[in-house]
């Protein structure tokens, strides 16, 4: 038993694996771009942890020395040195961003 189609009907199984393989492209595509999304806020929050982090250990030196008060000397380290640590890392965390290279195609296999 041999099948036969008609033009029409060849044709509307092309278009239907064509229509397969497009939304099969788009589906892909959009699950590349949310993970680059979610690597990106996942980056973000990490920086944004260490950053609270640290001053939140800033503010509890701080709040001990200046509740025991004293000694000048220390008094004033306590609250220069980690206003000096909490700028760089403040500078670092507004203005240093991260350049993904975008993945390269695979390659001809050799």
């Amino acid at each position: 038993m041999m099948l036969q189609l008609t033009p029409v009907e060849v044709m509307a199984v092309l278009g239907g694996l064509f229509a397969l393989v497009m939304v099969w492209r788009a589906s892909a595509k959009a699950t590349r771009r949310a993970s680059e999304a979610t690597r990106t806020s996942v980056r973000f929050m990490s920086l944004t942890g260490r950053v609270v982090v640290t001053a939140a250990v800033i503010v509890g030196v701080q709040w001990i020395v200046i509740k025991h008060p004293g000694n000048e000397g220390l008094l004033l380290a306590v609250l220069g040195v980690p206003a000096l640590f909490a700028s760089y890392t403040l500078t670092r965390a507004l203005t240093v961003t991260a350049v993904d290279m975008p993945q390269q195609k695979k390659g001809r296999r050799r």
